[in-house]
């Protein structure tokens, strides 16, 4: 899909980090190519979360590089950081749409944000992101007005409206009907098609990852599993994979003394 001399969108190296003593992410690598719709899966736990907020640059790692667009946000300053934020988008899990903005100002945002727009402008152009999501005419109203897929849908309008070569997912279709969720499916492969943009999905969502997916990875006690294409994944011979995929339990073997240093941390000397 992308020309071997052209660098990654998105490039994971040695990646690890703790929540204190606990090891959440241990040694990922991961390359995004240019282009491409790259699913993130994993069970609860599994560290696809933690490294989201890692890509988004809300984290450091205890160590590990993470390059995107060829800039390493682990030792960015402030001023890349802000830079490189204009050629991101994200549309979070729940919307995260402040209640007390109409749909068209919450879309607006990133431009007041980012740039020195006038208002006619920034009206016009907020107004044309909500018609490519199918939310023409309803600029005016208020999030609590609108249906779970209307929200989930208006801020996808917001991660676009600086046209981003970036687009991130937190569990899109989360908390959707079946025909919500696949007409956001469609939403989004018709964005890819026409806007050009990498974009990264982080889904539990079976039906939906094997519906928009060029690759996927899969996450598991924080290391990679596999990254593959759809079919690649689904013929995997890893028990793990076939688990998640087909909702086995994990039958695991608890260790007794991690178990008990564990439950013990910071109570016994």
């Amino acid at each position: 899909m992308s020309d071997a001399n052209v660098k990654p969108a998105i490039e994971v190296a040695d990646l690890v980090t703790h929540y204190g003593t606990r090891k959440i992410l241990d040694g990922i690598n991961l390359e995004v190519r240019n282009g491409e719709i790259m699913i993130i899966m994993g069970g609860s736990g599994s560290g696809k979360s933690t490294l989201l907020r890692h890509l988004l640059g809300l984290h450091r790692p205890t160590s590990g590089s993470i390059k995107l667009l060829s800039t390493d946000i682990t030792t960015a300053t402030s001023a890349q950081m802000h830079e490189l934020r204009k050629s991101m988008g994200v549309a979070f899990q729940g919307g995260a749409l402040l209640s007390s903005m109409t749909v068209g100002e919450n879309v607006q945002l990133p431009l007041r944000e980012h740039t020195k727009l006038d208002e006619e402008l920034m009206t016009i152009m907020a107004r044309l992101k909500l018609e490519v999501v199918n939310l023409g005419g309803f600029e005016h109203l208020r999030p609590a007005q609108l249906s779970g897929g209307m929200i989930k849908r208006a801020a996808l309008a917001r991660a676009i409206i600086m046209e981003p070569k970036l687009l991130f997912f937190d569990e899109p279709s989360a908390g959707l009907d079946p025909v919500a969720a696949a007409e956001l499916d469609e939403l989004i492969l018709r964005l890819r098609a026409s806007l050009k943009m990498t974009i990264v999905v982080v889904t539990h969502e079976l039906d939906s990852a094997f519906k928009i997916a060029d690759r996927i990875t899969v996450l598991d006690h924080g290391r990679i599993l596999i990254t593959g294409t759809v079919d690649e994944v689904r013929s995997s011979p890893i028990e793990r994979v076939q688990n998640l995929l087909n909702r086995r339990p994990r039958d695991e073997t608890i260790d007794a003394d991690e178990y008990l240093s564990r439950l013990t941390e910071g109570v016994v000397d």
